[in-house]
């Protein structure tokens, strides 16, 4: 069975910077692994995939040159520096086992996390 699990998240202020974790349990090698968004009132939006053996990585340009995206064995990792307070949402972590694009649509993906809130003060 395939589980995805985001690590908490957390409050800081805007400039700070705050590491998620998403442990992925059930599957070796998905072909493509996401991080979403979703702020109340909108869309979840994808923000940065990896896919792993390439490897690859995609950015939203909101958040291009601040998030980093890595993978370490199970682990999906999202580095985020230099916050904003348009960064405060809920992130969820995603993957897909089989060949899908363009790698921040949301449709592309198949397991999810259940979600974990960042919240930026200004």
């Amino acid at each position: 069975q395939i589980k995805l699990r985001e690590s908490e998240g957390g409050s800081v202020e805007a400039g700070g910077s705050l590491r998620l974790s998403c442990t992925v349990q059930g599957v070796s090698n998905p072909y493509v692994l996401a991080w979403f968004r979703q702020i109340p009132g909108h869309g979840r939006e994808g923000i940065a995939a990896i896919y792993p053996v390439v490897p690859s990585t995609y950015y939203a340009d909101s958040v291009k040159d601040r998030f980093t995206i890595s993978k370490d064995n199970t682990k999906l990792i999202l580095q985020m520096n230099n916050l904003k307070p348009e960064d405060t949402g809920t992130y969820f972590c995603a993957i897909r086992t089989e060949r899908c694009a363009p790698p921040l649509r949301k449709g592309c993906y198949t397991y999810w996390g259940q979600g974990t809130q960042v919240t930026v003060s200004s």
